[in-house]
């Protein structure tokens, strides 16, 4: 049924040698077409965040007065004061956690001017 075939020592390392050549290579051009895709992903996400970040203001709302002058010493990964007016602090706490989570940014990455209950 099976006709035995006379391979040499030297054969069989050779072809041993190949089939381990043909699988490394295999896995590395996977390892770069992993990498392109991670890199293409970046490149997209990091332009939505452009894009995002570039929100022209509605000329309907009214401006929010000029921000008093920052202490020198800020807090690390603080992006400055914020004005409350009218508004208790753990509401704005909880506005500022909000508006955070629905933009999936941390929250120091995030710079509050001002918090105003809208009547």
């Amino acid at each position: 049924m099976f006709d035995r075939v006379n391979v040499t020592l030297g054969q069989g390392l050779l072809v041993a040698v190949l089939g381990i050549l043909v699988v490394f290579t295999v896995l590395v051009v996977l390892m770069g077409i992993i990498k392109l895709q991670s890199i293409a992903v970046e490149a997209l996400e990091n332009r939505g965040k452009k894009d995002a970040a570039v929100v022209k203001p509605d000329s309907s709302a009214p401006s929010a007065p000029p921000l008093a002058a920052t202490p020198a010493k800020l807090a690390k990964g603080s992006c400055g004061g914020v004005m409350l007016h009218d508004v208790p602090d753990a509401t704005a706490a909880m506005v500022m956690a909000i508006v955070a989570d629905e933009l999936n940014t941390p929250l120091n990455e995030l710079r509050f001017i001002s918090i105003q209950e809208v009547k």
